[in-house]
């Protein structure tokens, strides 16, 4: 990345720093989206350092994956056929009773892939095992697993499957600004640079919330923390867009087409919060070929989270990573009680990383 120590001006950083007190007359609460965000915040330690409050929100994907899919994932990579593709960071997400790296050691065939058209190739190289990708994330990563679907079947591969846990920002969005108390929102920049802004309009004047779309430096949030409580202070709501090296209010015009011609929305149910109505992803039925759950079969287990995990509120904002009991005793990086604790983008694994001690609560 160019200019990466320009995005991290110490300088530049106590400035803006300097322009958000100056601007913010009450202590407004600002919810970052995103889980990289999240942990910009934190191990920079921004939110130590406003006199807002920062909320963490819902934006890791693979935190909010159900923990019924999780357990579907197990049983398929259970299968002798079954090579098992994922990116790295499912293979410690805790199922009911086990993960994926445990299956592997086991003796499952789980492996990690960089892309979803790495998965399709491995179809393509091993004609006599059925393949599966394990397709998580929200709308950015939605385009590679759906052109992954499309090469399949313009190359006849039969083989390969994806198991999709898709989640999309705006509707979780909602669920948030119904539910809970928040001023404004930043927005994640890598979600909008696929499908621009134009969503989020509608949703800042139905609520009166104002939306920054935001990138994940330091001063990127810094500055999209100012932009935000500028609005608030000066009592406007709308979109405004502080990641404009990156986004576009249109987005990604051919990304977006695909995502449209392999995927569906429908509802789905969040880890930890919930079900959200038209918030997930599905394949569409002339791609129903492709699903591994039609495929193998797999059905729900009804499995509950583990009872001393408070991961809900976590990821709804409600509760911080020290104010769980769990919190870096029971529940570490090494022996995870839930997914926000063993995601790169988990806000439990922010704080846990950046050394917050436990017992704290929230200011």
């Amino acid at each position: 990345m160019r200019y990466l120590d320009e995005y991290r001006d110490p300088v530049l950083a106590r400035r803006l720093i300097g322009r958000i007190r100056a601007a913010a007359t009450r202590p407004w609460s600002i919810m970052e989206v995103c889980g990289g965000q999240t942990h910009t915040i934190v191990r920079q330690g921004i939110d130590e350092l406003l006199p807002v409050r920062m909320i963490h929100g819902p934006g890791c994907p693979v935190c909010v994956t159900p923990l019924e899919t999780i357990d579907r994932a197990l049983a398929i990579a259970a299968r002798s056929e079954v090579i098992f593709t994922s990116f790295g960071d499912m293979l410690r997400v805790p199922g009911s009773t086990t993960d994926l790296l445990s299956a592997k050691a086991r003796g499952a065939d789980v492996r990690v892939v960089y892309s979803p058209l790495d998965a399709v190739r491995l179809a393509v190289a091993n004609p006599g095992r059925q393949v599966v990708f394990f397709a998580v994330g929200f709308e950015t990563t939605a385009p590679a697993n759906a052109m992954s679907v499309l090469k399949a079947a313009a190359q006849h591969v039969p083989n390969y499957s994806i198991l999709v846990s898709h989640v999309l920002v705006p509707p979780a969005m909602v669920a948030i600004m119904e539910s809970a108390s928040v001023d404004a929102f930043l927005a994640a920049g890598h979600v909008c640079a696929v499908m621009g802004w134009r969503e989020y309009e509608p949703l800042a004047a139905r609520y009166r919330v104002p939306i920054v779309v935001t990138g994940f430096e330091p001063l990127d949030l810094l500055e999209g923390i100012l932009m935000a409580v500028c609005q608030l202070e000066e009592g406007r709501h709308t979109v405004e867009n502080q990641y404009a090296r990156a986004v576009r209010r249109t987005g990604n015009l051919p990304a977006q087409a695909a995502v449209r011609r392999v995927f569906r929305v429908s509802d789905q149910v969040w880890r930890g919060i919930g079900p959200i109505p038209a918030s997930g992803l599905v394949l569409a039925p002339e791609f129903a070929a492709y699903d591994a759950g039609l495929r193998f079969g797999v059905a729900g287990t009804g499995a509950r989270e583990h009872p001393g995990c408070i991961a809900g509120q976590i990821l709804r904002g409600t509760k911080t990573p020290p104010e769980c009991p769990a919190y870096r005793s029971l529940c570490t990086p090494r022996r995870p009680l839930g997914a926000p604790m063993v995601s790169a983008e988990g806000t439990c694994a922010a704080f846990y990383n950046a050394g917050r001690p436990a017992g704290q609560e929230r200011s």
